[in-house]
């Protein structure tokens, strides 16, 4: 059982379906995009070293970060680093499996009773299932263990959207302290104008901060905040998932029914994998190949 029950962390065997493996799109997405902004700089005739301003970058950074701080607190602006690693590392929960192992729970629980589950518990990795069928095991009300679990994703949910949100927020603040810095810089220009031959390239730097306000928000915070919000909607399906099989076995529903209800939360194309998988090994057999 410690094979199927490993549905979140991505061991070596897990290869069913979606989920196991970590995503990396947003890391390639970001490089890609940045390859494509610098290429087409080189093949207009320019290079990067004419949009190099450490004044413009200081001002739109420095203003962006600031008033972060200010909206969300110091505590949440320091936890970005981490919440950037979770969009980077983020690891989906592999539903087939998931459902193998609860399916498994309620044909050992119908035959055996809901006490022969515990044995199973020390086997199982996601911590989100084990809390869930321990309650279910201990004998709490059905209605208790379905608040207590939901209560537990609705919090999950909101720290997850709370960070989405604050990458959201410099997102929008970035192109606006962009123009504060290219006003900033058009000020100084005008206010010294006794050379007119380098007026033109006096202006050219001061729009630099809006290319940079711009730019970090289309190619960095917006993305981030786009695929920690991704991230959050997953998560939180996939412990749905984890409800719904936990109040079936609790409720002592045929495993049949159990497992019906369950794939209802897959997508089209693994509920077709997942049937095709059960029809080619007879339905059952715990061995059988669900990858896609």
């Amino acid at each position: 059982m410690a094979d199927d029950d490993n549905i979140q962390s991505g061991g070596p065997q897990q290869d069913e379906g979606d989920g196991g493996k970590a995503d990396y799109s947003l890391v390639i997405g970001i490089v890609i995009a940045f390859v494509g902004v610098i290429g087409g700089l080189y093949l207009e005739g320019s290079s990067v070293g004419k949009y190099v301003g450490p004044s413009a970058a200081v001002i739109v950074l420095g203003g962006t970060f600031g008033v972060t701080i200010g909206s969300v607190g110091l505590a949440t602006f320091l936890n970005l680093p981490k919440t950037f690693l979770h969009a980077v590392q983020y690891q989906s929960m592999n539903r087939l499996r998931a459902i193998k192992t609860l399916v498994g729970f309620a044909e050992k629980a119908r035959r055996e009773g809901l006490l022969v589950l515990e044995d199973d518990l020390r086997d199982t990795q996601d911590d989100f299932l084990r809390r869930g069928v321990q309650l279910v095991v201990d004998g709490t009300d059905p209605e208790l263990v379905k608040e207590i679990l939901r209560t537990e994703v609705d919090s999950l949910y909101e720290e997850r959207h709370q960070s989405a949100k604050t990458w959201e927020m410099m997102g929008g603040y970035a192109p606006t302290l962009g123009i504060v810095g290219t006003v900033i810089g058009l000020v100084l220009v005008l206010s010294n104008i006794s050379d007119p031959s380098s007026l033109a390239a006096s202006i050219a730097v001061a729009f630099i901060a809006t290319l940079y306000g711009v730019g970090s928000a289309n190619l960095i915070f917006l993305p981030v905040g786009a695929k920690l919000q991704g991230c959050a909607d997953d998560e939180v399906a996939g412990k749905e998932l984890l409800i719904e099989g936990i109040l079936a076995i609790q409720s002592g529903d045929n495993p049949r029914i159990v497992e019906e209800k369950l794939v209802a939360f897959l997508t089209i194309k693994q509920r077709s994998d997942y049937r095709a998988a059960q029809a080619g090994s007879g339905g059952g057999d715990a061995e059988m190949d669900l990858a896609a």
